[in-house]
């Protein structure tokens, strides 16, 4: 398990049943980043925390769904339990015991293609049909491309599309990006060189 991933379910493991339960309400509605679609009503209400962890990390990934859970906690007025949370992750990944020296971090990527050019993506890509068939099965379920083509645009259906993209991981955005390019060679040199 991951820090992010341990750190969530240590603070829904100690929440009580009415306290998860406000938990989870408050999760409905507050604010997310853009990019980034809500747990639905129906499968999060009936999850304990184990399974709230899991799906907050598959949805939001172990650093949103952390920052996420902190929001929530601050929401409800458990402002300790919220700065014990970001404590935890604030002191890096393996945190080294006093006095010995932690190893220097190492920089942050700059973020993926599809992310950097997801408003433009959602504008401009004209063969969504192509670039799902490329993701049919190795990304997608089939619920998920069926989603999608349900759309009634293209810029409609690339914003369903995006709505999955922040449980993915790096390979899912490459293998995005590669339809992309196959599909959309020009509009994807045009966006590199922008």
């Amino acid at each position: 398990m991951g820090r992010g991933r341990d750190a969530i379910l240590e603070a829904l493991e100690n929440l009580t049943a009415d306290e998860l339960k406000k938990f989870k309400m408050k999760l409905l509605s507050v604010p997310l980043r853009d990019g980034y679609g809500r747990i639905p009503r129906g499968t999060l209400m009936s999850m304990d925390a184990v399974d709230l962890t899991d799906k907050l990390v598959s949805f939001y990934l172990e650093g949103y769904g952390t920052e996420l859970t902190a929001a929530v906690l601050r929401d409800m007025g458990m402002q300790e339990m919220a700065e014990q949370l970001q404590e935890t992750m604030s002191k890096g990944p393996g945190s080294a015991p006093a006095g010995i020296k932690a190893p220097p971090q190492v920089a942050v990527k700059p973020a993926h293609f599809v992310d950097q050019h997801r408003a433009a993506l959602i504008l401009r890509v004209t063969d969504v049909e192509g670039v799902l068939d490329a993701l049919y099965g190795k990304v997608l379920t089939e619920d998920q491309y069926q989603a999608v083509r349900a759309e009634p645009t293209n810029p409609a259906k690339m914003r369903k599309l995006f709505s999955f993209v922040p449980a993915w991981n790096l390979a899912c955005k490459d293998l995005l990006l590669q339809a992309l390019r196959d599909t959309q060679p020009y509009l994807v040199t045009d966006l590199e060189q922008s």
